[in-house]
């Protein structure tokens, strides 16, 4: 049984280079701390289509544009009860991929999955061929835009070329820990729900959800016969329309930060925010080629999160504590008991650049003695 553990007020301040949570700007953090409103007022309204259409600009996209109180996950679950009627075709290659069909197979749904092993990413001809050879037409298929569990970011773009050839069926995007740190245009390559959550590559406080939704997506939803009720599109996008709020009271504070955040990533731009990702991707690349080696299928790396295979043995354990406690930096271990000693993960996502990705990998080195 857990025990209580009391919150204390002395922790020291550390920076944060795991998949997420990632640093948050100091005065994004300040604009939570406005005094409260209610979540009818035209102020409400004010706040929360700044925030929608912003996120619009900053995407590149004409679809709809939902924001919630919540994390990703609820997106994940509500796009198969809004779209899945019987079948889904769910691609696994890493833990949040297998996320997906557990979530479809515990809503009852009946999941075919095509599966890859753990580091290797989905391949767009296989997915043609699960489509063609089918004995039932699926009525989605789901794909982990970057799974950071193995640090394989998967070719959505071609997969959604292919899933487009099927009419029928909705092609649904996860991309908690990519987007906004990897460019996708979402209206070319015909994914009809993309969904973030706004603690990773946003730079933002946990606790929002946001979900890109494209006009058939929200048809086919009105054609089905049950739908989420939280995360319905229908609901969501219907009262935004009238309102210009949330059908449901929302963490206010977290939207004035994202407000401000997201001024920022416009002020940036979501090409140049896309060239200081890569950057940061590519030369933690070669500093795990030059020390040890990279995990994921080679052309399949991410551009967000590096997960490096311990190829020198080190005790990844003891050199993650040795970091924090001499350097204040906090990097994450493999992910679960498969990976946990055999590889480590860099989150390099956010507000950070290749300049504070290298103070993280000389810390590295010193720690364990490269």
């Amino acid at each position: 049984m857990t025990e209580k553990r009391e919150y204390r007020d002395d922790y020291p301040e550390q920076t944060l280079y795991i998949p997420g949570p990632t640093e948050v700007r100091e005065d994004v953090i300040e604009a939570m701390c406005e005094p409260m409103f209610g979540h009818r007022m035209d102020r409400m309204t004010d706040l929360y289509t700044t925030i929608v259409e912003d996120t619009k600009t900053f995407l590149g996209t004409d679809n709809d544009v939902i924001i919630l109180t919540g994390s990703g996950t609820e997106f994940m679950e509500s796009s198969i009860l809004n779209l899945v009627d019987d079948t889904v075709l769910v691609t696994t290659c890493g833990s949040f991929s297998e996320r997906q069909a557990n979530v479809a197979e515990r809503l009852g749904k009946t999941v075919d999955i095509l599966e890859y092993d753990w580091g290797q990413a989905v391949k767009p001809e296989d997915v043609r061929e699960a489509l063609e050879e089918s004995d039932r037409a699926y009525d989605a298929v789901t794909c982990v835009m970057n799974e950071s569990s193995t640090g394989v970011r998967n070719p959505v773009e071609e997969i959604g070329d292919v899933v487009a050839e099927y009419p029928d069926t909705s092609f649904i995007v996860d991309a908690v820990s990519s987007l906004g740190g990897d460019f996708v245009d979402i209206d070319e390559h015909n994914i009809d729900v993309i969904f973030t959550s706004v603690q990773k590559a946003f730079a933002m406080p946990p606790g929002l959800g946001v979900c890109v939704v494209s006009d058939d997506a929200y048809e086919r939803e009105l054609e089905s016969d049950s739908a989420s009720w939280y995360g319905g599109f229908q609901r969501s996008l219907d009262y935004y329309d009238r309102k210009g709020q949330t059908h449901s009271t929302p963490a206010i504070p977290i939207m004035l930060a994202y407000r401000k955040q997201m001024k920022h990533m416009l002020d940036e731009g979501h090409d140049a925010r896309d060239q200081r990702h890569r950057e940061m991707a590519e030369y933690t690349r070669e500093w795990a080629h030059e020390h040890f080696d990279m995990f994921p299928e080679a052309g399949y790396e991410s551009q967000t999160v590096s997960c490096i295979e311990n190829t020198q043995g080190i005790d990844v354990a003891e050199t993650i504590d040795a970091v924090s406690e001499e350097y204040d930096f906090v990097f994450s271990n493999g992910y679960g008991s498969a990976l946990g000693e055999k590889t480590f993960r860099i989150g390099h996502m956010g507000e950070h650049d290749v300049e504070s990705i290298r103070a993280l990998t000389d810390a590295i080195e010193d720690a364990a003695g490269l």
